[in-house]
């Protein structure tokens, strides 16, 4: 059974400042919608973005499933994006319990889908530089 009462939880936007913070549970389309998503991220997403992942997608299943092949891959980690994870505080030794955990992209992307499983890899929330945004190039 579900425990989830409300999808919508999971879906935030939030700044401080060196870094926004994204709930994983949004899609593209509805960070798209979301006025106080910042306007070169929604820039970006438009047009790099959509190309190579489906507007209806969550960042959850998209950070789950990323390859290190793919531009956009490379788009974030252009942009020092990070991920934040709940997983098992010890898959081997079936400890009890979560942990969190926060990934580079390029860490995340490491990671067999297999073991993502293994380790009950659960994706919470994409963090994105406020530097490397400012930074990025239209």
């Amino acid at each position: 059974m579900n425990n989830i009462v409300n999808e919508d939880d999971f879906k935030y936007y939030m700044q401080d400042i060196e870094r926004y913070y994204f709930g994983a549970r949004y899609n593209y389309l509805e960070l798209l919608d979301n006025e106080m998503v910042p306007f070169k991220f929604k820039t970006i997403i438009s047009k790099y973005m959509k190309d190579e992942v489906d507007l209806d997608t969550t960042l959850e299943s998209h950070f789950y499933y990323l390859t290190d092949d793919t531009f956009d891959y490379e788009i974030l980690k252009q942009l020092k994006s990070r991920v934040r994870v709940s997983q098992y505080k010890d898959p081997f030794k079936k400890e009890k319990g979560f942990k969190e955990k926060i990934y580079t992209i390029q860490e995340l992307v490491r990671i067999p889908v297999e073991h993502k499983e293994e380790y009950g890899i659960i994706i919470r929330e994409l963090i994105v530089s406020k530097l490397a945004l400012f930074a990025f190039s239209i």
